[in-house]
């Protein structure tokens, strides 16, 4: 099942996960080890993120390294580039109602 990115990122267990990876590639024991949770719950987080294309695995000998995938996190950053020109029109609306408030009582 492909998932969508934002179901990715909307547990903090799996933003602290890609936040480790954005720094370095790590096996999942590795990662588990940063958490309180079961290293099974920790593989159901990666495999989610694994579903989203956010981390990509790579095998080295006989451990798996789980790397982040920038690129994909583009789309989160277009998304949310695009919401925040959204706010800053609705804001410029909201601004100018408020001169012409301002102006009528005057």
């Amino acid at each position: 099942m492909r998932r969508d990115i934002f179901q990715a990122i909307a547990d903090p267990t799996r933003r602290a996960i890609i936040m480790l990876l954005a720094v370095q590639a790590m096996t999942p024991n590795a990662i588990a080890e940063h958490f309180n949770s079961s290293r099974q719950a920790i593989s159901k987080h990666i495999q989610v993120l694994s579903e989203c294309a956010l981390v990509s695995q790579e095998h080295q000998g006989r451990e798996i390294y789980y790397h982040l995938n920038a690129d994909k996190m583009r789309e989160i950053e277009k998304w949310i580039e695009e919401f925040r020109k959204l706010l800053a029109k609705r804001f410029e609306q909201l601004d100018d109602v408020l001169a012409q408030l301002k102006t009528k009582k005057k």
